[in-house]
């Protein structure tokens, strides 16, 4: 894979590698996904990423059900 050199002052630098680190990956992996994600987007991609995400929330609903009517206020 080819290697490319950016100029960053070094501030951004910085942060960039604080907020990789808080994101458990490393900075060549943020640009990377940050790119291919700029560039490379496709219009369906999104929802199969929403769902990944979800998937990946582990959250609990405690058996809790939702009805669209609760969303209204009558």
């Amino acid at each position: 894979m080819p290697n490319v050199n950016i100029s960053l002052d070094e501030k951004l630098l910085k942060d960039s590698k604080e907020f990789a680190k808080s994101h458990n990956t490393s900075l060549n992996k943020l640009l990377r996904k940050l790119l291919t994600n700029t560039v490379q987007s496709s219009s369906d991609g999104w929802l199969d990423e929403c769902f990944k995400l979800m998937d990946q929330a582990a959250a609990n609903s405690k058996g809790k059900h939702w009805r669209r009517e609760y969303l209204y206020n009558e």
